[in-house]
């Protein structure tokens, strides 16, 4: 049997307390955020986006339990309102996942790691990661490099079952040997967090997939893949960024053809994905990446095909984590809102 096949208890108590909450959970979040929420939160099974592809008759391409978001498309809400009001929206959105980009509330006041563990568990969202700085010239910055006790200890007392950074491995430099000493550095912080029960992740932009300016046959991303241990080290795939990467990087600096496909990746090592980031974008050749970054479900990036591929894969329906990110909505509760309802509609092709 797959290792992932498993049941999973604390997905069952979720989804179960999400099934009898129902309406509640909306007149809840009514009450918290008063005219701070959005005038009409659609719940989460709402009609499509605008995007192909939303329509379908089969299973839910997102598998149960499985929708996150990153906390950091919400920071203005998380910094205004705190995290409390924030997590009453993403449950009546219906997500059920949320993964950090730090754990303080900014203006909003104090929190303590046991409070906002507590905070999101009474949501009915499972705190399933968080990203922290690789390195910094500061000794006493918050980051991986120079305090990796300080961020272990952290993750565990919120009892995530992972921890990474969104930072490249460019701490050296973009050379072959200079991602062979920054892949080193991160199978010790994969070996201290597998020693804590933690999975530690790295999360790609659009760089990664350039080449090394030592030998621009070599493309960064396959060296760090190459060099780092797949069972201590892991990829958090953010999808937008990788098709900018391909937009990008489909040649060699000598103009010679490098095609890629981000996908391919993912399910030539499927264990080594556990988290995904599900951002969107709308195809724009004249912009230096290829895409303008929109609200899930509003731009061409084909996520029906992209989800279902893993998922379809034998044990891998419930192994990975969708996490929706807009770097800079025009409105996060809006964005938040819309990219659950377009997720949660779309089906397998019959």
């Amino acid at each position: 049997m797959s290792r992932f096949s498993q049941p999973d208890p604390e997905l069952s108590h979720r989804l179960s307390r999400r099934g009898m909450l129902g309406v509640a959970a909306g007149a809840t979040a009514a009450a918290l955020l008063g005219a701070a929420a959005p005038a009409t939160a659609a719940p989460a099974a709402a009609s499509a986006g605008t995007a192909s592809g939303a329509k379908g008759r089969g299973r839910p391409v997102l598998p149960p339990g499985r929708l996150g978001i990153q906390l950091y498309s919400l920071r203005d809400k998380v910094s205004s309102l705190g995290f409390g009001p924030v997590f009453a929206e993403l449950e009546r959105y219906g997500y059920d996942e949320v993964e950090f980009a730090g754990y303080t509330q900014g203006s909003a006041g104090a929190i303590t790691l046991a409070q906002l563990g507590r905070l999101a568990r009474n949501h009915g969202l499972n705190p399933i990661g968080s990203h922290v700085g690789y390195y910094s010239d500061d000794p006493g910055a918050y980051t991986f490099a120079q305090n990796l006790t300080k961020v272990l200890d952290d993750a565990q007392a919120l009892g995530l079952k992972h921890i990474g950074t969104a930072a490249g491995p460019f701490r050296y430099g973009s050379t072959v040997d200079a991602w062979k000493r920054a892949a080193e550095e991160f199978n010790t912080y994969g070996a201290a967090a597998k020693a804590r029960g933690m999975k530690f992740y790295q999360h790609n932009h659009s760089e990664e997939f350039s080449f090394a300016t030592d030998n621009p046959k070599v493309r960064l991303y396959d060296v760090l893949l190459k060099e780092t241990d797949p069972d201590l080290v892991y990829l958090e795939m953010d999808i937008y960024w990788a098709y900018v990467g391909q937009f990008r990087f489909s040649k060699r600096p000598d103009g010679r053809p490098a095609p890629f496909e981000p996908l391919n990746y993912v399910l030539r090592q499927p264990d080594r994905y556990p988290l995904f980031h599900v951002k969107d974008g709308e195809s724009d050749p004249s912009n230096p990446y290829g895409y303008r970054m929109t609200d899930v479900g509003d731009g061409d990036i084909d996520y029906r095909r992209f989800i279902s591929a893993v998922t379809r894969l034998r044990g891998h329906r419930m192994a990975h984590h969708w996490q929706a990110e807009h770097d800079n909505p025009a409105e996060s509760f809006t964005f938040a809102r819309r990219s659950s309802a377009h997720l949660h509609s779309l089906k397998e092709k019959c």
